[in-house]
């Protein structure tokens, strides 16, 4: 327990001095805007993508078609979401040089309350007990995950049999994904596609770390290469997943299941191959364990509680063709 105690210390005495510095009025209102930016754009997108499922008469629950998927970037809203998220990516980047990630990581959880709120206010169905206690723990599991890791980690160079240890893992987590979604594809909950998107974008996270780190050092071979190639392909196939799951899903349960199993993947091959966490203390692991369940459970209590859910159960689905006038977006 003793080196944990001072370990906590020390970082106390981090934040306390962080918080006297300049850098840090910028960085935590380009987190904030982050948030706002991934919020926006998630709704955005899951608008374009029911609007282009009204106008192809069609449903993506089983798989976005071509068809569906060119038709995306001809509406106004999906390519504005895009934008939206493109820049919520580049606040989040900028907001890392400016804090540190122990108030830049948590503060991107913001998103899920603030896609919530203005779900709620477009929607008219507003969130019920069980399902703001299902936000509670998601955002309450990640921070306190988060600070954790924050707490423990320490930055270790990859050697080349861990970066190829994490493009096998990717590659097996793609054909398994890829796999699994073939089989199940026509009955799909939007657990799936937001826990496979979830995995996919952890690795992703480190991929883009370690190939903008070569890439700073000149190390540009072949191995820098591949890994670029795995970020892209990891890239495209979890973005699909995300338009995907904006089909069955509301877009507040797509950014919750995202902003917790993303760093949670991403912590886990941290301390699992880049062994970012060797020399942390028993206790670390367990709040490790304890804050990812906590997390990973208001997830799951979201997606069987969440009011437009429970709705869609309850209810016969609306014909795709049925007559009636949608604003065009």
């Amino acid at each position: 327990m003793i080196p944990f105690v001072a370990s906590l210390d020390d970082v106390t005495d981090q934040l306390i001095g962080v918080f006297r510095e300049p850098r840090i009025l910028i960085g935590i209102p380009l987190a904030l805007l982050g948030a706002v930016f991934m919020s926006f754009g998630a709704l955005y997108q899951h608008r374009g993508v029911q609007k282009v499922e009204r106008l192809t008469n069609s449903s993506g629950s089983a798989g976005l078609n071509g068809a569906q998927l060119f038709s995306l970037l001809k509406r106004p809203s999906w390519v504005a979401g895009t934008i939206m998220l493109g820049l919520a990516i580049v606040c989040q980047l900028a907001a890392l040089t400016f804090a540190p990630l122990i108030l830049v990581q948590p503060l991107g959880a913001i998103s899920l309350v603030i896609t919530t709120l203005l779900n709620a206010r477009i929607t008219g169905v507003k969130p019920t007990r069980r399902s703001v206690r299902s936000i509670i723990l998601c955002v309450g599991g990640i921070l306190a995950f988060v600070t954790v890791a924050a707490l423990v980690a320490t930055e270790e160079p990859i050697d080349q049999a861990q970066l190829i240890t994490i493009l096998a893992l990717l590659a097996g987590v793609l054909l398994i994904s890829g796999a699994v979604w073939l089989l199940v594809r026509k009955g799909a909950k939007p657990l799936f596609y937001i826990a496979a998107s979830g995995i996919i974008y952890g690795f992703v996270a480190t991929l883009a770390k370690v190939v903008i780190s070569r890439i700073q050092n000149g190390d540009f071979e072949w191995l820098t290469l591949l890994c670029l190639v795995g970020l892209i392909t990891a890239t495209a196939v979890g973005a699909y997943f995300v338009q995907t799951a904006y089909s069955v899903g509301p877009p507040d349960l797509v950014i919750a299941g995202l902003t917790v199993i993303d760093p949670i993947v991403a912590v886990i091959i941290g301390i699992a191959i880049l062994r970012e966490a060797a020399t942390a203390p028993w206790p670390a692991f367990v709040g490790f364990v304890v804050a990812g369940a906590v997390a990973v459970y208001g997830v799951t209590s979201l997606a069987r509680n969440h009011p437009q859910v429970v709705l869609d159960s309850q209810q016969l689905p609306i014909p795709r063709g049925s007559k009636g006038r949608h604003r065009e977006d």
